[in-house]
């Protein structure tokens, strides 16, 4: 084998040996508080210590230990590793509806992530979260097909006439879907002086996902091509990723026109429209 896959073999196959390079990364420590962090037994303690200092990873300036310049250079790019692959397989299962359009979005700006998304014994998860974060935010951003069951869509016109304050930039297909949907409510929600409507006839992923902006969050809502049922949400409180999504969300409220409801034609007569089939 390769000594450097064997190198990266003798950290991967130790938790423990992960847990003292990462703790050691923070600040130089006794055996005590190593066994602490880690949750180790002395003797594994001792194991991994003396394993690391044949590797020149790890000094010893009794009774403390910390980190070599070696040590700090290999810990810093395998935690960095390890934590791009837990990222990884936090949203290997919704890949699919991670944006590809949309400019400067990278899959390490979701470094605090939640994954909502249909289990095989619960299929509500995404739509629950979605109303979860409709009722903590006092003010919503976005673009694209974000809200699809009438549970969620419900939930987001209460939450306006309520007093959130919404702006949202549709394509005209999907906004002809959601007048339909429930003309009377609908219209009510327009009515609101804290609700902002624009158009767009080119908005990115549009058969994939759409973005929201709220207090403190953004997330993504995966939806699929065919039938437009929402199948995934992808929250975070990422600060890099809300910068991110805002100047993506400022791009193409730029580029939107107002939505005039006395001009705006409700008959579909576009035949690449999106078909939202509404459940109750």
């Amino acid at each position: 084998m390769d000594p450097s896959l064997e190198d990266i073999d003798f950290l991967a196959r130790s938790q423990h040996r992960i847990g003292v390079l990462a703790a050691l990364a923070e600040n130089s420590s006794d055996r005590r508080d190593l066994q602490d962090t880690t949750e180790a037994s002395a003797s594994t303690i001792s194991r991994v210590l003396s394993d690391l200092e044949a590797r020149h990873w790890v000094t010893r300036d009794p009774p403390r230990y910390e980190l070599t310049p070696l040590g700090t250079f290999v810990a810093t790019r395998f935690l960095n590793l390890h934590d791009a692959m837990g990222l990884e397989r936090t949203l290997r299962d919704v890949w699919q509806w991670l944006p590809r359009e949309m400019d400067g979005f990278s899959v390490e700006l979701f470094d605090d992530v939640v994954v909502s998304y249909p289990g095989p014994a619960y299929p509500y998860q995404p739509v629950e979260r979605v109303t979860h974060l409709l009722e903590h935010t006092e003010t919503i951003r976005g673009f694209g097909t974000t809200i699809y069951k009438s549970g969620n869509i419900e939930v987001f016109c209460r939450r306006v006439i309520e007093g959130m304050e919404m702006e949202y930039v549709y394509a005209p297909s999907v906004l002809r879907a959601i007048i339909a949907w429930n003309p009377d409510l609908v219209a009510k929600v327009f009515a609101c002086e804290n609700c902002t409507i624009l158009l767009h006839d080119d908005l990115p992923d549009g058969d994939r996902c759409g973005l929201n902006v709220m207090d403190d969050c953004i997330g993504l809502c995966g939806h699929d091509r065919e039938t437009a049922q929402l199948k995934a949400v992808i929250d975070t409180k990422s600060s890099e990723a809300r910068d991110w999504a805002t100047n993506a969300y400022e791009r193409y409220r730029s580029e939107a026109r107002p939505f005039d409801p006395d001009a705006f034609e409700t008959a579909d007569h576009d035949p690449q429209r999106i078909t939202l089939r509404v459940e109750a």
